[in-house]
């Protein structure tokens, strides 16, 4: 059954291209071929506080696909390439969008063979607890290897002063972060021009509130 964690998340943004090109940002390679089982990092420097993954990165292929997409970006860094159209339908996908993160975590289960698990951030704005709990979360999930998919409302502003607005919801991949994740970088299926960003964790949290993320 269905629980009502989160509200639908309707459309990202019309005219997303079909495809991405170009290299964007620091940990994202766009079509790049899959590694064979492992997961690659390109900055491994978790005894000092930083991480980041390498992400096979793909655009959504339409305006309604973010949550397929950004569970695609995720598992990339496993080297696997799933395709989006499997995983949307095994989601429940439609032009409404992705209902709820509680769609995306058994496939991420299933697909990583790892354990997720959603986490709900039920008010307008995260508080102090929720924040660090969510920090917590991406540094264990990005220190095994794996990525976090978001799903997110509003708009907020990376740490190069570039906002990022999704008024009717939309959904990232976590897939980095430093300084012990109070930074994290963000993998962003909506526009190959700017495909990876870093925000602060505490931007991310109160992004994601109303709604949740999947980590393990």
């Amino acid at each position: 059954m269905r629980t009502n964690l989160l509200r639908n998340t309707v459309l990202t943004a019309a005219g997303i291209a079909a495809t991405a090109g170009g290299i964007a940002g620091p940990a994202i390679a766009a079509h790049a071929a899959p590694a064979e089982n492992t997961t690659k990092a390109v900055a491994d420097r978790k005894g000092h506080g930083e991480r980041e993954l390498d992400v096979r990165y793909e655009a959504q292929p339409n305006f309604y696909y973010c949550g397929p997409a950004a569970t695609r970006n995720a598992i990339s860094v496993l080297g696997k390439n799933i395709d989006v159209d499997a995983m949307a339908k095994e989601m429940g996908t439609t032009e409404a969008g992705t209902n709820s993160i509680n769609d995306i975590t058994p496939v991420l289960n299933k697909e990583t063979g790892k354990t997720y698990r959603s986490v709900e951030i039920k008010d307008g704005k995260a508080d102090d607890k929720q924040t660090d709990t969510l920090r917590a979360d991406i540094v264990r999930t990005v220190d095994d290897g794996r990525a976090v998919v978001a799903n997110i409302a509003g708009t907020a502003t990376d740490t190069d002063g570039n906002t990022h607005s999704f008024e009717g919801g939309h959904y990232i991949s976590v897939v980095g972060y430093r300084d012990n994740g109070k930074t994290v970088t963000i993998a962003d299926s909506a526009d190959p021009n700017m495909a990876s960003y870093r925000m602060s964790v505490d931007n991310l949290a109160d992004w994601i509130a109303t709604r949740g993320y999947s980590a393990s």
